[in-house]
């Protein structure tokens, strides 16, 4: 089999099993020849060969035969060295004494981690303040050198951005310090690995790998609590990689003193170096994200218009978490290019009700009134009511806009809750105060204060 060949095989095993699989696992492979029907390949550790022989030899057979190549099995060898469980043999004797191994490599060797997300860099993260503390101390572990604080532990919800985080600390380091060896992978998986090292009696392999990285990164590391055995392993890592100096980035749902059956040892070792909470995302931080996605989408969409408050309407709206934010923008933006129409706040309320509905805050039309009514000093039942008092009527359009920004009630049913007014007055009072905000800057920070307090 030529160089060519191969190289063809090569390009249809991308596409086979993807980018990333492909460069962790198939890449590294060294092809040494073809007899008797027998593709052999060499692979850099034991490790490597074992889970490219499980997982993707397939793969290779079929794409080998495809490309013509009459091929009946896949044999994959290591170096020497790798067949001993990491035991060299004796040197011979020399006569000057062996050189040190230099600690820089010129290149890492590729590791078996979790494929990276290519979506998730550092220039993709928005950053607010409920993040901002959380993306320095990334952006520093990201510049690959030394650090004051080892480990990094990131915690916070679903969907605020710690899985970003540690994909594009990852991307980063693979950039900008391609000499070190750096893995990211889940900590189910960091378990699966051991336990099949136990069962495979390859438990020197694994603690060797794991052992030589640089830069390990565990992600959702509350997985491992109440499993005894990975929770020893794990410790062990830690403290070796720790006594050498090499940087370990760890994320949870949680803080570690809170996570429930996690060895106390190991909490205490996760909260010595910095612990940074993502906080849940404000208005002005999804806005930002909108903002930022709606510019990216704008390239694939470029007929398309969304008019002005949609976004805003929708950062009032889905708070939950950001995925479900980007999630909601990206079916809109689909669903307006299919039908043709511009993106307006009725087709938003149209497209993304469900999940609107699913996100909608407990808050009331009534107690929006009654916090109004508080904020402004005026009586509950003149705000309601039939007087047109200027110093009523403005703040019975904010209660108004509030009710139509903050809960699914149409124009209709709040119009009966405003002492049975017809929805285009209800209407042209929102619209009043979408108009004055823009430039009446003690509205606009009462309407947010009122936002604040309601959704508190």
């Amino acid at each position: 089999m030529t160089d060519d060949t191969w190289g063809r095989v090569c390009n249809e095993l991308q596409k086979t099993v993807g980018q990333n699989n492909y460069t962790t696992w198939i890449a590294p492979l060294e092809l040494i020849h073809l007899e008797d029907g027998i593709a052999s390949f060499r692979a850099p550790t034991k490790f490597m060969r074992d889970w490219v022989s499980r997982n993707f030899a397939e793969p290779i057979l079929s794409e080998l035969r495809r490309a013509g190549v009459s091929a009946e099995r896949v044999d994959i060898s290591v170096p020497l060295r790798q067949a001993a469980n990491g035991i060299k043999p004796a040197a011979k004797p020399a006569a000057a004494p062996v050189k040190p191994r230099k600690p820089v490599r010129a290149e890492a060797e590729p590791l078996p981690g979790a494929p990276l997300d290519a979506r998730f860099t550092f220039d993709s993260f928005v950053v607010g303040k409920p993040n901002e503390l959380a993306h320095a101390a990334a952006k520093r572990v990201a510049e690959g050198g030394p650090v004051t604080f080892n480990p990094l532990f990131l915690y916070g919800g679903v969907g605020l951005g710690k899985t970003h985080l540690m994909h594009a600390i990852a991307h980063e380091l693979r950039v900008q310090r391609p000499d070190l060896r750096v893995l990211y992978l889940s900590a189910e998986q960091f378990m699966y690995r051991f336990i099949q090292a136990l069962r495979d009696k390859q438990i020197m392999d694994f603690k060797e790998m794991f052992r030589s990285i640089d830069v390990l990164m565990v992600d959702d590391v509350q997985f491992i609590a109440g499993k005894e055995s990975t929770q020893e392993e794990f410790f062990h890592t830690f403290n070796a990689l720790v006594d050498q100096g090499k940087q370990i980035v760890i994320s949870a749902d949680r803080a570690p003193g809170e996570i429930k059956d996690l060895e106390e040892r190991i909490k205490s070792r996760l909260s010595c170096g910095l612990v940074v909470d993502l906080h849940p995302t404000d208005y002005e931080l999804r806005l930002g994200i909108l903002q930022t996605k709606t510019d990216a989408y704008r390239a694939e969409y470029p007929d398309l218009q969304i008019a002005p408050g949609v976004l805003e309407f929708i950062a009032h709206r889905i708070s939950s978490n950001v995925r479900i934010l980007e999630g909601a923008l990206t079916r809109l933006f689909a669903y307006a290019s299919l039908i043709g129409r511009e993106i307006t706040m009725d087709l938003a309320q149209e497209c993304l009700k469900d999940q609107l509905r699913q996100s909608e805050r407990k808050v009331t039309v009534e107690e929006i009134q009654r916090k109004v009514a508080e904020h402004y000093n005026v009586r509950l039942s003149d705000l309601v009511g039939p007087k047109r008092l200027r110093a009523i009527a403005r703040p019975r359009q904010v209660a108004m806009f509030l009710a139509k920004s903050l809960t699914t009630r149409s124009l209709p049913d709040i119009g009966r809750r405003f002492g049975g007014r017809d929805h285009t007055t209800i209407m042209h009072g929102i619209r009043k105060i979408e108009e004055l905000r823009a430039t009446d800057s003690q509205l606009a920070e009462d309407i947010e204060l009122l936002r604040r307090l309601l959704e508190s």
